[in-house]
């Protein structure tokens, strides 16, 4: 299995408004400020980081780049060369993409905030004992979006790329499979780390892509995790506790037929 051939299928895309609603969050910019140009170049990166993993991609998220690269194609025409909107109540060619926005973020937050009061009513009891003192437990971290994911990605990417020389022939020796293994030995259950320390010893490209494959790969498998502590801060990825059992088992099974 190497980075070429293998293909990565994530069932964790929402869609791509969810990228722009997070493009627009990073920039920390208010939506009805958009600048067209600027969120596509940002979007079209992500696809670029798409392709560039292997991933598939819904057929929606490419019309979206197309959308975008037309309406950054207007916002540079002079006025009076505007194409005619028969439906358009503005000027601004951005509107109704800020409608759309607008609109789906309504429809978020409102999940959102059922998902939460469901989860409040399934802790809620009639009746609740008496708290024992058991001892403090540490503050869990948010678990990561994929596009905080892939940002963290592309960070490595162009750290690498700017600090070697990618003229050098190096020949690939790692594939998805041999860094799989290599995590599952480097972590012990429970065992935490930054994530870009895992590509710190990288020496080419093709490495950084099938490191971070694996990982992807590893999620799937839910034997890690990745969280950060505040919004856009600094991932950490952590090998889950509840698969010690079933890898010691799996280890078991191979020494008795071995």
């Amino acid at each position: 299995m190497d980075a070429a051939e293998y293909k990565v299928r994530l069932d964790i895309f929402e869609g791509p408004l969810d990228l722009l609603l997070y493009l627009i969050k990073k920039d920390e910019v208010d939506i009805h400020n958009i600048s067209i140009t600027r969120i596509t170049a940002q979007y079209l990166q992500y696809i670029d980081t798409f392709r560039l993993l292997n991933i598939d991609l819904a057929a929606e998220f490419v019309l979206m780049a197309a959308n975008l690269m037309y309406l950054k194609s207007r916002t540079l025409l002079p006025r009076q060369e505007q194409p005619p909107e028969e439906d358009a109540e503005e000027d601004d060619p951005r509107w109704e993409l800020i409608r759309q926005l607008i609109e789906y973020k309504k429809f978020k937050d409102a999940a959102g905030f059922l998902s939460l009061k469901e989860a409040e009513q399934e802790g809620a009891f009639a009746f609740q004992p008496e708290k024992p003192d058991l001892p403090e437990e540490p503050v869990s971290l948010a678990e990561v979006s994929i596009f905080d994911l892939i940002r963290a990605f592309q960070n490595v990417l162009k750290r690498f790329e700017e600090s070697h020389d990618l003229g050098d022939i190096v020949d690939d020796r790692y594939t998805v499979a041999d860094k799989i293994e290599m995590l599952l030995y480097r972590f012990v259950p429970g065992e935490a780390a930054r994530f870009d320390s895992l590509f710190e010893t990288a020496t080419t490209k093709a490495e950084v892509i099938v490191t971070f494959l694996a990982v992807l790969e590893l999620m799937k498998m839910n034997q890690f995790v990745l969280r950060q502590k505040t919004l856009l801060g600094d991932i950490e990825i952590e090998r889950r506790l509840h698969t010690a059992a079933h890898v010691e088992e799996g280890e078991e099974e191979e020494s008795v037929a071995g």
